[in-house]
């Protein structure tokens, strides 16, 4: 995973003495935990006597639960009862309110919580395994680990409660910002590193486009490049630089801060642009003195790299768009709103308040944000597409900038704006905070349960000790209740199936950074991810997916043994011991195959992105050699990029030349351009056309229709997990290396008609 540095480290002050410096507290409490957890573990397979007497004792409750998480004696038929029945209310609580609303919420969480709480006493006191110190230190490892990945769906479900929806609220404040009579002096920052200018040049015309007098747009160069002075200069914009690059985008910041006066801050990274309406529909919120910030989803103009890997962009929705859509609300009921960076606003006094934004962390955003909230400043959350960037464009730089994210939100445990003890935040926002913390966390439990089976079968251990009647019985019901429940909470955004192979791919290089940031939280830069990049073949990502592929062997060595000794053990109940890991290790198996799939990066040789628009479009022959008038015709637009458009028009048609002209009714843009293809279907004729130089008014046009059209972005709804099942063997049958080799490689001919 190749990308561009910045030239400054960012630097936190440590104590020091001479040339050690001291390592924090969190470093030395997270080593002391590892001490501890090795000694009690060392004492115990070394047979030191008060630990095995405690672990014996706890083994004999383990084989002795209470009367009421033992399996009831009515029959294995009624075994299946509690599960269809919780299941039932949540199916018909769900299909009556197909979105999530207070009542309904209520009944399901009700629900959840209680299947939850009822799972993990199970799995406490009668799941364990502690007949031996190794069988006893990986049960007790995977219980721990799990109850991370529980803790957080807890506290996720628990603030759902509590969720925020602003839509009417912004329609009831924009009335003023609309009519003129509240409209604050607005500065657009627009920081760069090294990003193209292409990718500039749009983001600088979207923010210009924006209907919103009283605004001043500043592009931020860190790279002291002189095109992007020309560009600057070009467009009708402010050029800002500096003389170094200390402290990384937050250092850029802050020092164009210094040199504006606008009464409102927006900040849109370089590579997003925004709806005509951004400013319209946020404004208004400052209309409140206590509204310090107000913040907006990130959405995406092309697909990111797992969808296109997989081959399924038309399907799946981005990997964001969980937390947008409902991380992000929920945090909004407690007042913990994330700052994420880009596309939002910020009041200029409160800002100055804080100190403006955080330089001792990678994720100056969030911390940030933290700040504003510490101080008693509302930082609120509009779940509304106003802006679209640039998602990565490959896998490695989409893993890459997940662990800068993880390494940045991880730094809270050694800054003062750590949100756990920052003085200002109430109980509840510290909650929500924690989550987040936890979340990534997580990994290292993902990774832990990825890999248990090959623990089960090659070492012989066995740290889940179930029958058949206990699993059905205790498993069953919060495994239903969560998957069924899962997609409706997070109002169709992610389904709990493709929510487990789409993250699959980082498990490993997370947990390695999580690590590394709790023993070494500054060793990194800040990383900038490139953007406009091409590729003209596909490529495997072998730093990513070597470590995949050896687990990938493994686990299908791991079913293959442990599925025989299951056919050849009538009298070993099912699911006891040894044998639940066939079923465990198949579907991991399924998992990394996938995984693997998302490791190749699929052609992409156009930097500009085709979207989906139709328009009317008036057609003309140019470059007609022949002495006949040149011929008309009407067609629409299928898909439009700012170097071409793909059209569609009825036949006959009977071009004499190669070049049109193409009229976009009702956009007062007109395009000239060569013919590429045109390809027959039916009745229809599609053209394909490439258009010739833009002049700067006929680029803004495009650019505009493009991109700022008011409410373009739209959510979309993600497969239901019955579909998302069938999409599991969709991919392994059907792997876009073997089935679209030719999509990106080969041109289309042109047609000679």
């Amino acid at each position: 995973m190749s990308f561009s540095e910045l030239g400054d480290e960012q630097k936190v002050s440590r104590p020091c003495v001479g040339k050690w410096c001291f390592p924090h507290v969190t470093t030395l409490v997270t080593l002391g935990i590892w001490f501890a957890i090795g000694a009690i573990a060392a004492a115990w397979i070394g047979g030191f006597e008060p630990i095995q007497t405690l672990f014996v004792h706890l083994d004999r409750v383990q084989e002795n639960p209470p009367i009421w998480l033992q399996v009831p004696s009515f029959g294995d038929r009624f075994l299946w009862m509690p599960s269809l029945i919780l299941l039932a209310i949540a199916s018909l609580v769900t299909q009556f309110s197909s979105l999530p609303r207070t009542r309904s919420r209520a009944i399901v969480v009700a629900i959840l919580l209680a299947v939850t709480l009822r799972y993990l006493l199970w799995r406490s006191l009668a799941t364990l395994n502690l007949s031996t110190p190794i069988n006893g230190i990986f049960s007790l490892g995977l219980f721990g680990l799990e109850l991370l990945l529980v803790s957080s769906r807890l506290i996720q479900v628990y603030l759902t409660l509590r969720i925020q929806d602003r839509s009417h609220e912004a329609d009831r404040r924009a009335i003023a910002v609309t009519e003129r009579k509240y409209t604050p002096s607005v500065d657009i920052l627009i920081p760069t590193y090294n990003e193209p200018e292409f990718i500039l040049r749009r983001t600088i015309i979207g923010a210009q486009a924006l209907d919103y007098d009283r605004k001043n747009i500043y592009l931020l160069d860190d790279t002291r490049r002189p095109e992007i002075a020309r560009l600057a200069r070009e467009l009708g914009c402010c050029y800002v630089t500096r003389p170094h690059n200390l402290y990384a985008k937050a250092g850029n910041l802050n020092h164009a801060i210094a040199h504006t006066t606008g009464e409102l801050i927006v900040v849109f990274d370089a590579d997003f642009i925004p709806t005509r309406n951004f400013l319209q529909r946020t404004v208004g919120f400052f209309q409140d003195s206590n509204v310090a910030l107000v913040q907006t989803p990130q959405t995406f103009y092309n697909p990111d790299p797992i969808a296109r890997n997989l081959g399924l962009e038309d399907i799946l929705t981005p990997e964001e768009e969980v937390f947008y859509r409902y991380i992000q609300p929920i945090r909004d009921g407690v007042g913990s709103v994330i700052c994420a960076g880009t596309s939002f606003v910020v009041r200029r006094s409160a800002l100055a308040e804080v100190g403006n934004f955080v330089t001792d962390s990678l994720s100056e955003d969030y911390f940030t944000g933290i700040r504003l909230a510490a101080r008693g400043y509302r930082v609120i959350y509009l779940d509304e597409k106003l802006s679209a960037g640039l998602a990565a464009e490959n896998i490695g730089d989409h893993i890459a900038q997940r662990l800068r994210w993880v390494r940045g939100t991880l730094q809270a445990f050694f800054i003062d704006s750590n949100p756990l003890t920052i003085p200002g935040l109430t109980f509840v926002q510290r909650l929500a905070h924690l989550e987040g913390l936890i979340y990534w966390f997580g990994n290292i439990a993902r990774l832990a349960l990825l890999l248990m089976p090959l623990g089960y079968t090659f070492l012989g251990i066995v740290p889940i000790e179930v029958n058949l009647a206990e699993f059905t019985y205790f498993f069953l019901p919060y495994y239903l209740i969560s998957i069924s429940t899962f997609a409706w909470l997070n109002r169709r955004s992610r389904s709990a199936i493709l929510s487990e192979f789409y993250s699959i791919v980082t498990y490993i290089p997370l947990t390695i950074t999580v690590l590394q940031v709790l023993l070494n939280p500054f060793s990194k830069q800040f990383n900038v991810t490139p953007k406009g990049k091409t590729r003209d073949r596909f490529y495997f990502n072998w730093k990513i997916a070597w470590p995949l592929l050896l687990i990938l062997i493994g686990m299908g060595f791991a079913f293959v043994k442990n599925l025989s000794i299951a056919l050849g053990s009538a009298e070993t109940p099912a699911f006891e011991g040894i044998n639940l890991a066939w079923i465990w290790s198949l579907y991991n198996f399924i998992t990394i195959a996938i995984a693997l799939f998302i490791s190749i990066d699929v052609p992409n040789g156009d930097l500009h992105p085709w979207l989906a628009l139709r328009r009317q479009v008036l057609l003309t022959e140019t470059d007609n050699k022949s002495d006949r008038h040149p011929e008309q015709f009407w067609g629409r637009t299928i898909a439009l990029s700012e170097t071409g458009a793909q059209v569609e028009c009825k036949a006959p048609l009977s071009l004499r030349g190669d070049r049109l002209t193409l009229e976009l009714l009702g956009e007062k843009l007109t395009l000239s351009g060569q013919i590429e293809a045109i390809e027959e279907r039916g009745e229809y004729y599609k053209i394909k056309m490439n258009f010739d130089r833009l002049n700067l008014e006929q680029h803004r046009r495009l650019v505009e229709l493009l991109f700022c059209r008011c409410g373009q972005w739209q959510y979309r709804e993600t497969p239901g997990e019955l579909q998302s099942f069938f999409l599991l063997f969709k991919i392994l049958l059907k792997p876009r290396i073997l089935c679209d080799r030719d999509r990106t490689v080969k041109p289309l001919p042109v047609n000679q008609l």
